[in-house]
């Protein structure tokens, strides 16, 4: 069997909610969505997530204002996107086609629309510095595992685009 060579870049708490901010989790342990995604046979790149990376699991809510300022964190950011970076570069050399990027809309660190998280701005940083265009897409704040209106249908959109 061959791969598809398709493939999205997610933010890290979409496969994984145990990296939540403990209360805000949405979700049992990955947003179920991510099953339609691998149901047609595209891959996932998760991206890190620097916020339990450099402040742990038991850490307060902070606005992006507070990641943005905080000593060593735009840094810590940027080198944990590196291979990420390195990777994606890698498929495209190799004719994969990625289909875009999720976030999470109003995250500190992962929104791409409005005020961008401080990790998706160094993201776009490096893919700008790469020559390297990326469609976007965002989990709602609405969404829900079990609370998920019309987002299925946003996502095919996005997957086909």
């Amino acid at each position: 069997m061959k791969p598809q060579k398709q493939f999205v870049i997610a933010s890290h708490c979409i496969l994984n909610q145990n990296a939540v901010i403990h209360g805000w989790e949405r979700a049992r342990g990955a947003f179920p969505f991510i099953l339609e995604i691998l149901d047609q046979g595209i891959a996932v790149i998760q991206l890190p997530c620097p916020e339990f990376i450099f402040l742990g699991g038991n850490r307060p809510p902070m606005t992006y204002e507070e990641y943005a300022k905080l000593l060593g964190f735009r840094e810590k950011c940027r080198e944990l996107l590196l291979p990420i970076i390195e990777q994606v570069k890698l498929y495209l050399a190799e004719d994969y086609q990625c289909l875009g990027v999720i976030g999470i809309h109003e995250s500190p660190n992962c929104s791409i629309s409005g005020q961008r998280g401080v990790l998706m701005e160094e993201f776009f940083s490096l893919c700008q510095q790469e020559n390297i265009s990326l469609k976007n897409f965002e989990v709602p704040t609405w969404y829900e595992e079990n609370h998920q209106e019309d987002f299925h249908e946003n996502l095919a959109k996005f997957l086909e685009d």
